[in-house]
């Protein structure tokens, strides 16, 4: 298992795919699609480009769609959501299809949407991505952060090396075989300093303190809790993410 952390999807290389990649987008968008299908959501399926997600959602029964559409923190008016993961309750969600687009995270996801396998991971759902890697073990795998228009972000990292560390100790492989850059060292590192505080971490991140601008306190507490869910995102066709049974 070769794997690489990139801090965002701008640094991920050109001209290859992984076996097997993860966007991760703690704050929030990868915590709000694992607690959609959690809660009985139907798909969550991804743009980047919220014309085309309204063009494409407009086929969709209106009854068994919601759009979530979130600029700069905010949501986008006239959508159904924002990108408040709070807001994704099972009698809001449950056998619906939540069609969104994020200022971040769906960027990196688009990014990596041609490799083998696509998953997602966030805090909420920690050990389901760790075992799933654990019992496959790809030859080849990303872990990529969704950032803030570019740059790096904190908690992206840390959740990253959230993956990594706890992937090693399932496997009991040596980073020194595992790691295929200095970035998975460097999150792993991060992890470790945080683990026992990671609220009080996004609350130094720069988006955490961009969410508690939009009075958004709940949600940080929210997406630093571990393993709330056994849910693990997986694309199953094109931009469609599913719940992997």
């Amino acid at each position: 298992m070769n794997l690489f952390i990139y801090h965002s999807p701008e640094e991920t290389p050109t001209t290859q795919m992984p076996e097997c990649a993860i966007a991760v987008d703690v704050l929030r968008a990868t915590t709000t699609m694992a607690t959609v299908l959690a809660a009985g959501g139907e798909a969550v399926q991804f743009f980047s480009d919220l014309d085309k997600l309204v063009e494409v959602s407009e086929k969709f029964p209106a009854d068994k769609r919601l759009r979530a559409g979130e600029r700069g923190g905010a949501k986008v008016p006239g959508f159904d959501l924002g990108n408040s993961p709070l807001d994704c309750k099972r009698e809001v969600v449950e056998g619906k299809r939540l069609f969104i687009s994020t200022t971040n995270g769906t960027r990196a996801l688009q990014r990596i949407q041609e490799a083998q396998t696509v998953i997602t991971g966030a805090f909420v759902n920690l050990t389901s991505v760790v075992e799933y890697l654990a019992q496959k073990q790809p030859e080849s795998l990303w872990i990529v952060g969704s950032g803030w228009q570019g740059s790096y972000s904190l908690e992206d990292t840390a959740c990253a090396g959230a993956i990594a560390h706890h992937l090693l100790e399932k496997t009991k492989l040596s980073i020194d075989d595992v790691a295929g850059n200095d970035e998975v060292i460097g999150a792993i590192a991060l992890y470790s300093q945080w683990k026992d505080d990671l609220l009080q971490m996004f609350k130094h991140a720069s988006h955490g303190q961009r969410l508690i601008g939009l009075d958004c306190h709940e949600d940080l507490k929210y997406c630093s809790q571990i393993d709330t869910f056994d849910v693990l995102p997986m694309q199953q066709e094109p931009g469609v993410l599913k719940r992997h049974v």
